[in-house]
């Protein structure tokens, strides 16, 4: 596998060795030794499947104080990742990372804790399966606004489909609840 560092020191872009033929492919999407290695050092405890059609936009969420690092992958479709850097104090507060993912380039995107995450679905459908270093706690839960002119995400769809609670979600610099560079 490869390991593409990213603008934002902790975000890696992983390219998973793909082995295939007439007959279609294998391909490792997890091996312990390997991501530690990479810096993927936490085990995981929660994994996650979700199926979008296009122009839904999930995101940007996190959790805090019960954070979450995050191993995403793309099994079926096209989606825009991003991955936000949301910690009080960090050198890289507020800038963001944009990967495409999808069921051909087969990359995967690791989301340390203390980033927000969020991702749109570009093709009909999409397959989006992630596996958590945390579970999952509705009342750690934090949202920012998928559109916040401060963060300049370009998302590639201007009128997304989401979520009632993504709708009415705040500006980062008006959410209250966000960890501490250093302390995730």
């Amino acid at each position: 596998m490869q390991v593409v560092p990213t603008e934002l020191p902790e975000v890696l872009v992983i390219e998973p060795k793909l082995f295939g033929d007439q007959r279609g492919f294998f391909i490792e999407t997890y091996h312990l030794s390997r991501y530690v290695e990479s810096g993927v050092v936490r085990p995981f405890v929660q994994d996650n499947l979700s199926r979008s059609s296009y122009g839904v936009l999930r995101g940007l969420h996190l959790q805090n104080p019960l954070v979450q690092g995050k191993l995403v992958t793309v099994f079926r479709g096209n989606v825009l990742d991003v991955a936000v850097d949301v910690r009080i104090g960090s050198p890289t507060f507020g800038r963001h990372v944009a990967i495409e993912l999808s069921e051909e380039n087969r990359k995967q995107l690791w989301v340390p804790r203390g980033f927000a995450h969020g991702y749109v679905v570009l093709s009909e459908t999409a397959d989006f399966f992630y596996k958590c270093d945390n579970t999952y706690s509705p009342k750690d839960e934090v949202s920012v606004r998928w559109n916040d002119p401060a963060l300049g995400i370009s998302w590639g769809i201007s009128n997304p489909s989401l979520s009632a609670k993504d709708a009415v979600a705040p500006l980062l610099a008006d959410v209250k609840n966000l960890p501490l560079y250093g302390q995730v």
